[in-house]
């Protein structure tokens, strides 16, 4: 949206409006700021670190600190003419999307790296599942939505104490898997969660019946194959509107070091 608010600046000096992308970033933050709250986060910042899995409360974060900067750059830049602010909107947009093109070709040449990658940090989570109730969710999110359970199969949730089926494990969960895992019965109409319980003591064959028994990592990278060209279309329909962001910033720039030129 800042893009645009730039390009409408040059039309219409008088048009203060707000800026949609750094109030969409500060909502961001406000709910990133309000999960922490929430789960007491806030009121002991050591418990950042504490967590051994990936706590999707980041991406608020820094999605919104991202986008808010943006936005307070590109738009009072832009309306105030100032030519600082809209150069670090430049920059700043520039380097966001040099670290994209990185990301993207480090990802195409060292392939076998990521998978590896990925399986460590879904296996890293899955040890964390219970520690916290986003990445619980998150992960349930995965699973139910890919229909696959764990990194590589439902044996990965042995690395759960809840879940291992070693003999001095109390849980009731032992052997089992959690309700995302579970094969949906259409005609349940309420959610089963213990659908999930017992279910690995069973032959691997049974456990089909009940269990998706593919792993999250290979179902992942099977989707990114199945809709690759709408995967890169978005990424090539972000970096357009970055290049596009990035040319209109300068080009408000030389106007304005135009005109002051012939004060």
């Amino acid at each position: 949206m800042v893009y645009f608010i730039i390009l409408l600046q040059k039309r219409c000096h008088q048009n203060n409006r707000k800026n949609f992308l750094m109030l969409l970033g500060a909502a961001f933050l406000a709910i990133g700021l309000w999960a922490w709250a929430e789960k007491g986060v806030l009121s002991n910042l050591s418990s950042i670190t504490d967590l051994g899995g990936f706590d999707p409360v980041w991406l608020f974060l820094v999605v919104g600190v991202v986008m808010f900067v943006l936005g307070f750059a590109g738009c009072i830049g832009a309306l105030r003419e100032n030519t600082f602010l809209l150069k670090f909107f430049s920059v700043f947009l520039g380097l966001i999307f040099f670290l994209e093109l990185t990301a993207g070709i480090l990802a195409f040449i060292f392939k076998d790296w990521i998978k590896d990658q990925l399986n460590f940090f879904i296996n890293n989570n899955v040890k964390a599942y219970r520690d916290d109730i986003d990445l619980q969710n998150l992960i349930d999110f995965a699973q139910e939505y890919w229909s696959c359970c764990g990194a590589h199969g439902p044996n990965d949730w042995n690395l759960n104490i809840y879940f291992n089926c070693t003999d001095s494990n109390p849980s009731r969960e032992r052997c089992g898997v959690p309700f995302s895992c579970c094969v949906k019965d259409p005609a349940e109409d309420v959610l089963n969660t213990q659908c999930g319980y017992d279910v690995r003591l069973k032959l691997e064959l049974e456990q089909q019946s009940f269990i998706h028994t593919k792993g999250c990592a290979g179902q992942f990278e099977k989707w990114v194959q199945d809709n690759l060209i709408v995967v890169a279309g978005t990424f090539v329909g972000v970096a357009l509107l970055q290049i596009f962001g990035i040319c209109l910033a300068q080009n408000l720039v030389s106007d304005i070091n135009a005109v002051k030129a012939n004060w």
